[in-house]
């Protein structure tokens, strides 16, 4: 209860003037709930006993009962209108805010953290939990506004009949005990439904995500079945919290009627007693049928609280989570190739400080002059790809520094690193979007930089066969182009930046080898040249650069020329020649299959 008042009052604090505005037009409502049982006691008196007893009434006595009920429903109901609004608007804004707090953190926190938190779980914390979080502020203003109700009503009892509101009194105990028990016996189940859901998001996202290996491997049956399991655990999930509510809520329901009931029975008896008159019965009994409705209310905003604790809590442990990169007040001036320094860097999945850490880079060490192209070549798991996170400030390693002219990139000032450095990963990913859209990421260039980058990624001859050119919508991820048209979209992306270092991560693996060869000596020779770090295998990729160096196990073993590690160093060139060996048995393949067809 502590921890959803706590949440509630995040909430309030937030939107004061919204949650006031709902809060007078529930308490509006609430007064004119209870001034039509003062109407209805009215009536009864003046214009319905009257009609039994003398068998006509005076129309001026009607007119005034009727237009009395009817005022005080007109200004009940603007209260309603006015409560739901202002409640819908309070919730609609928290959700907003929070979602753009969540997502803002996501991509303030580094890629390390996300490592170690599924897709699915971040899409359920900036959806599900966020909804679940502020799902209360919806009745919360409706319950706030009815406590006025509640109050003037069981006032109004006391004041009309002190024995009757007695009699009346005595049912809310019972129910606040009830409401107790209710709380404690759906939080739990409420929290493992949250959690659930959150797993269930994972594995859907998974799934899609996966849909090509799904599909080809046939694998659509073992995924059903891993999603449905998951569903069903789920949907048990949701019929525990319903087995509560449903035990609970008709008893909830039914404690103000049997009040009632107990009402009118001591109030028939003081009446037949003549201790009372039947408008205050009328009177009392509506009053007591009030005072049901706001604790039913209460009881909506207390059902959702514990769905709340959990959604909230689950908020903040992204909102408060450790890890986020801190940024410095060095600015990175220039705009001429950088220099590029890796001093004794260390890097370990976990942390670097766990049993369970899984150490990746191990003192490496390396200078790339301005302008100068560097080969990282090394076999698959030797730390290439992690090595060019740190060198874009992706991570921060766990020993060591990253130096870009002689300055440590823990020190840039926040965006400064990703203005002056570019990354082209392994795995090329393209928006639904066009081709423009896709290059410039909302970056402020006119068509003609957005050509001269497609062409430096010799992608501009394609790009213009395309049915709209750069106005081109690609599909999701890119689906209308192959392989190495994406790469060299993505390519250009970086480009298009003007980045005084540039790290291709193996970006240009799908793209025929002489093309690359076109892109590389681009590079080299643009009038706006950068310091171009490669991780490649292809033999003749690694030859065009200025410098080769060979790691393994996360260390550097060897660094030269690309004919000199051939010469010397075993490793490297055993590496290196596998691929062109393999090519060479393909083409010879190829080539006999060709032969047999023929023959």
């Amino acid at each position: 209860m502590r921890q959803g008042l706590g949440v509630l009052g995040v909430a309030i604090r937030a939107e004061k003037s919204i949650f006031a505005a709902a809060v007078l037009s529930s308490a509006l409502y609430g007064l004119m709930t209870v001034a039509a049982a003062w109407a209805l006691g009215w009536a009864t008196d003046h214009v319905v006993l009257p009609a039994f007893e003398n068998g006509r009434i005076t129309t001026g006595a009607l007119a005034f009962g009727a237009l009395l009920i009817l005022g005080v429903s007109l200004i009940k109901a603007l209260g309603v209108a006015g409560r739901r609004y202002f409640a819908g608007v309070m919730q609609y804004r928290m959700q907003a805010r929070s979602r753009r707090d969540v997502t803002r953190q996501y991509l303030r926190l580094p890629l390390a953290w996300h490592h170690r938190h599924p897709t699915g779980q971040l899409l359920s914390n900036a959806g599900s939990d966020v909804e679940a979080a502020w799902a209360p502020l919806a009745p919360l203003p409706m319950a706030v506004g009815v406590v006025v109700m509640l109050v003037t009503a069981a006032v109004a009892m006391v004041i009309t009949d002190p024995i009757l509101a007695l009699v009346g009194f005595l049912v809310f105990p019972a129910i606040a005990v009830l409401n107790l028990v209710y709380q404690r016996r759906l939080n739990p189940l409420a929290t493992r439904a949250q959690q659930l859901r959150a797993e269930v998001s994972e594995i859907a996202h998974e799934s899609f995500d996966g849909a090509l290996v799904v599909k080809t491997l046939g694998r659509e049956d073992e995924e059903t079945a891993r999603f449905l399991a998951k569903a069903h655990e789920l949907r048990d999930a949701n019929i525990a919290v319903g087995r509560v509510r449903g035990l609970f809520d008709p008893v909830l329901e039914a404690l103000p009627t049997l009040g009632v009931l107990a009402v009118l029975l001591i109030g028939v008896m003081r009446l037949e007693s003549g201790a009372i008159g039947s408008g205050v019965l009328v009177q009392v009994a509506y009053l007591f049928t009030l005072l049901a409705f706001p604790i039913r209310a209460l009881g909506w905003v207390l059902a959702e609280l514990p769905r709340a604790v959990v959604g909230y809590g689950r908020i903040r442990a992204v909102l408060e989570a450790t890890g986020s990169m801190e940024h410095g007040a060095v600015e990175l001036t220039g705009a001429d190739p950088a220099r590029l320094e890796v001093r004794d860097l260390g890097y370990a999945y976990g942390g670097g400080d766990g049993d369970d850490d899984f150490p990746v880079l191990h003192d490496v060490s390396l200078e790339v002059a301005p302008g100068r192209t560097v080969a990282l070549v090394g076999p698959t798991g030797s730390g290439k790809s992690t090595l060019a996170q740190t060198l874009v400030r992706l991570v921060d390693p766990a020993r060591g520094t990253v130096l870009l002219d002689g300055t440590d990139l823990r020190e840039v000032t926040r965006g400064g690193v990703s203005d002056a450095v570019a990354l082209v990963p392994q795995q090329t990913f393209l928006f639904d979007d066009t081709v423009r859209g896709n290059v410039t990421l909302g970056l402020p260039v006119g068509d003609e930089e957005v050509w001269a980058a497609l062409r430096l990624a010799q992608a501009e001859g394609f790009v213009s066969a395309l049915p709209s050119g750069l106005d081109t919508k690609v599909g999701e991820r890119g689906t209308s182009l192959s392989g190495g048209q994406r790469q060299r979209i993505a390519l250009a992306r970086a480009l298009v930046r003007r980045p005084r270092l540039l790290v291709l991560d193996d970006a240009t693996s799908s793209v025929d080898p002489q093309v690359e060869a076109r892109i590389l000596y681009g590079l080299r020779d643009a009038a706006q040249a950068s310091t171009v770090v490669v991780i490649a295998y292809r033999m003749a990729t690694i030859a065009l650069a200025d410098e080769v160096v060979y790691l393994e196990h996360g260390r550097v073993v060897d660094r030269g020329g690309h004919a000199e590690l051939l010469a010397r160093c075993a490793g490297y060139r055993n590496l290196v020649t596998a691929y062109e060996r393999q090519e060479a048995e393909r083409e010879a393949l190829d080539a006999e299959q060709e032969e047999e067809v023929s023959a």
